[in-house]
C-alpha cells in the first residue's frame, strides 16, 4: 500500500474537525481586509478569552504525514523568520481537547515550512525548489511571469513531492529558519511570526505542525511527553495566486500543484487544516494573518511516521 493510500485510509477513521473560534486580525489589517477560506469566524474580531455560546465544539483535526524534513530543534520562539524574505505571515492557532472542547494549556506546538522559493532549512541541498515527481494536474503560478532561473540540485529520495511525504531525511546543514516551537497559553493560543510559504514540485502551499503534551520545559527546551497530533496547514488558492504576483514568489519557475490536486490535503476545508486567511484587499504584500482552531486528543499518540 502506498504512502498516499495509507494516508487516505487513516483519514476515513478520523473524526472531523471544523475549525472554529474568532478570526484574529493583526493591527492595521482590519479595514478592507480580505478573509479567505472562512472557518466560521468573523474578520476583525479578536479571540475571546473563553469559548462563547456562539463558538461551536469541534472534533479531531486530520492527521497527516510528518514529511521528510522534521527537526526536533526545541527552539522556543515566536519569530521564526530569521533572514528569509517574503510576505509577512502571522500564524495564530488555538489548541483544544477534542472531547471536552477545553483549551490545552502549556502544549508545545511546532511549525515548520519552506521559504518563498521552496527551500527547507536544514535541507537546503535537498530542497532547492524540487522535491520528487509532480503529480498530474500541477500548474504553474499565474500573475507576474517568472524571471528567475530553474532550481538546481538533486531532488530528495522520498522527498516531499508526489507520494505523500516519504521517510525522514537526516539534516544536511545547520540552518534552522522557519522552524520553531511555542507553548500554548491558558486559553490554548500560540502565535508565530514567519513568511508566507512558497511551493515546490509536487505539493501545494502548506505548513507542517505538531502538538506535544505531557512534557515540561527544561534548560534544553521542551522535553518528555508525547506527540498527540501531526498535521499540515493549508492555504486557499486565491491567496496563493495573490502571493505569486509578489517578489520573490514571482521569480519562481517551479511547477505549482493546486490545493485540489495535492495528494495530502484531504479536500474537506478546515476539517483538513485549511486556514482562515486575512489580508488587505489587493495588498497581500503588507502581510497575512492565518488562524485555525485545532482539536486534538491529548491521550492519543500521532507522530505522522506510522506505516
Amino acid at each position: 500500500m502506498s504512502e498516499n493510500q495509507k494516508h487516505r485510509r487513516d483519514m476515513t477513521r478520523r473524526r472531523a474537525l471544523v475549525a472554529g473560534g474568532g478570526v484574529v486580525v493583526a493591527a492595521g489589517i482590519g479595514v478592507g481586509a480580505v478573509p479567505t477560506a472562512s472557518a466560521g469566524g468573523a474578520a476583525g474580531k479578536k479571540p475571546a478569552a473563553k469559548p462563547t455560546t456562539g463558538e461551536a465544539c469541534y472534533r479531531l483535526t486530520s492527521e497527516t504525514t510528518e514529511g521528510p524534513y522534521y527537526i526536533d530543534a526545541d527552539r522556543i520562539r515566536k519569530d521564526i523568520t530569521e533572514d528569509r524574505e517574503g510576505i509577512p505571515l502571522t500564524v495564530r492557532l488555538k489548541v483544544i481537547d477534542s472531547d471536552t472542547c477545553k483549551p490545552l494549556r502549556a502544549a508545545a506546538v511546532d511549525i515548520w515550512h519552506c521559504d518563498a522559493l521552496g527551500i527547507y532549512s536544514g535541507y537546503e541541498s535537498l530542497s532547492t525548489g524540487g522535491g520528487g515527481g509532480a503529480p498530474g494536474g500541477g500548474t504553474p503560478p499565474t500573475g507576474t511571469p517568472p524571471t528567475g532561473t530553474p532550481p538546481t540540485g538533486t531532488p530528495p529520495t522520498g522527498g516531499p513531492g508526489g507520494g505523500g511525504g516519504g521517510g525522514h531525511e537526516e539534516p544536511t546543514d545547520d540552518k534552522r529558519y522557519l522552524r520553531g516551537t511555542q507553548l500554548t497559553d491558558k486559553h490554548g493560543y500560540v502565535e508565530f511570526r514567519t513568511v508566507f510559504p512558497g511551493w515546490y514540485r509536487g505539493r501545494c502551499v502548506h505548513v507542517h505542525t505538531k502538538v506535544h503534551v505531557g512534557g515540561k520545559m527544561t534548560a534544553s527546551g521542551y522535553e518528555g511527553g508525547h506527540t498527540c497530533h501531526t498535521g499540515q496547514l493549508f492555504f486557499a488558492e486565491a491567496a496563493v495566486l495573490d502571493s505569486a504576483k509578489v517578489a520573490p514568489y514571482s521569480t519562481s519557475t517551479t511547477e505549482r500543484t493546486t490545493l485540489d490536486d495535492d495528494t495530502i490535503y484531504p479536500g474537506n476545508g478546515a476539517e483538513g487544516g485549511l486556514l482562515t486567511l486575512t489580508y488587505p484587499k489587493g495588498k497581500i504584500a503588507k502581510g497575512v494573518v492565518a488562524t485555525l482552531t485545532m482539536g486534538v486528543d491529548p491521550d492519543e499518540t500521532h507522530t505522522g511516521t506510522s506505516a
